[in-house]
């Protein structure tokens, strides 16, 4: 078993395929491969949120008319977002999930810290804070990420298209302040 397997393995526990699963325990095992590659979204951790991922990964964010099929390239996109942008505050305003599908919706505020070019089509400028809707659609296969799409509302903060309905039971984190 690779070094990755053995991580996954950890992190997910069942790694049998889909087929020898009921449909509740693949639902299951996708809403936390899901968590787990959430949860590891950062600069220190972030190789094991790329672990979730199958090796035949499609990554995508339209928005910014990008399309990685490689998950070094995926991991290097990852560490460019973490130069650029200093998450200050998320959002989890919904999850829902079938055996095939992961569908997570969210809205994170943040401030562009580093070089926008950094970012492929960021279309903001150093200094400005920005409130971002994203919503995810992740395709799954045995408890992995096959492709992740993100589709991104990048807005000002406190413009006038930055207006979302938060629903009741919603969760925030809050992140601490970047080191300057």
């Amino acid at each position: 078993m690779s070094d990755k397997d053995e991580m996954l393995a950890a992190m997910l526990g069942d790694q049998r395929p889909d087929s020898e699963l009921t449909s509740e325990e693949i639902i299951e095992r996708n809403l936390r491969a899901v968590e787990i590659h959430f949860h590891n979204e950062n600069p220190e951790d972030i190789e094991r949120a790329v672990a979730v991922y199958a090796d035949d990964i499609t990554w995508e964010a339209p928005a910014r008319g990008l399309v990685l099929k490689d998950s070094d390239e995926v991991l290097s996109a990852y560490r460019n977002i973490f130069a650029t942008v200093a998450i200050r505050k998320n959002t989890s305003l919904r999850r829902v999930a079938t055996e095939q599908y992961v569908f997570d919706d969210q809205l994170g505020q943040m401030v562009v810290v580093g070089d926008p070019e950094q970012m492929l089509n960021l279309p903001f400028a150093k200094g400005t804070e920005v409130s971002l809707r994203i919503a995810h659609c992740f395709e799954m296969r045995d408890g992995r990420i096959t492709r992740e799409i993100a589709y991104e509302l990048w807005r000002e903060a406190g413009s006038a298209c930055d207006h979302d309905d938060i629903p009741e039971g919603a969760t925030t984190e809050v992140f601490p302040a970047p080191v300057a």
